[in-house]
């Protein structure tokens, strides 16, 4: 955690780490770790709650936790930017990170592969095997899209790439 800042660690010190190491394939092992993903999922989402720092909700969309689907936001100029969240749990996981997907953005960022998932390669992959199995779902949402939000988005409305919906509803209406 050498070189972030002092917001960021305090935030990564207060989301549980997980201890199951198992993935969709392990029986009751992942049982076992969907529950400790829920946990952190809930610890994280309070924090960010009393924060006043509320910019996501997800869920499984499966009985088997195997799929998540939600919403995530980004405040930039006081306009409230939402998008659609959705991404899988790789068969090898955790020993690989889940990719997150913006769908709605594909194609608008060279920072995204196709079907709008983000690119979190150079800078959250390594971190993420370098924590393998004690970072989950949590973990890939504050150092993995948080920042890519944060660096991507302001950048997408200020060259015009996307534009807030009540903008684009008077546009619509001209």
């Amino acid at each position: 955690m050498e070189g972030w800042d002092p917001s960021t660690k305090s935030t990564l010190t207060r989301i549980p780490l997980l201890t199951t190491k198992a993935g969709p394939r392990d029986g009751d092992a992942w049982k076992q770790r969907l529950k400790e993903e829920y946990k952190s999922l809930i610890a994280y989402t309070q924090m960010n709650k009393s924060n006043d720092n509320d910019w996501f909700r997800i869920s499984a969309s499966n009985p088997e936790g195997t799929r998540w689907t939600g919403k995530c936001w980004y405040v930039h100029n006081l306009l409230k930017y939402e998008f659609d969240l959705q991404f899988d749990i790789p068969v090898t996981y955790p020993a690989t990170a889940p990719e997150l997907e913006l769908p709605e953005i594909d194609g608008k960022t060279q920072k995204m592969y196709r079907g709008g998932k983000i690119c979190l390669t150079v800078h959250f992959k390594p971190l993420w095997a370098k924590n393998c199995p004690r970072f989950g779902i949590a973990h890939a949402l504050c150092l993995g899209l948080a920042p890519w939000l944060a660096a991507e988005i302001p950048i997408l409305v200020d060259s015009g790439m996307i534009k807030h919906k009540d903008d684009a509803a008077s546009s619509a209406e001209s």
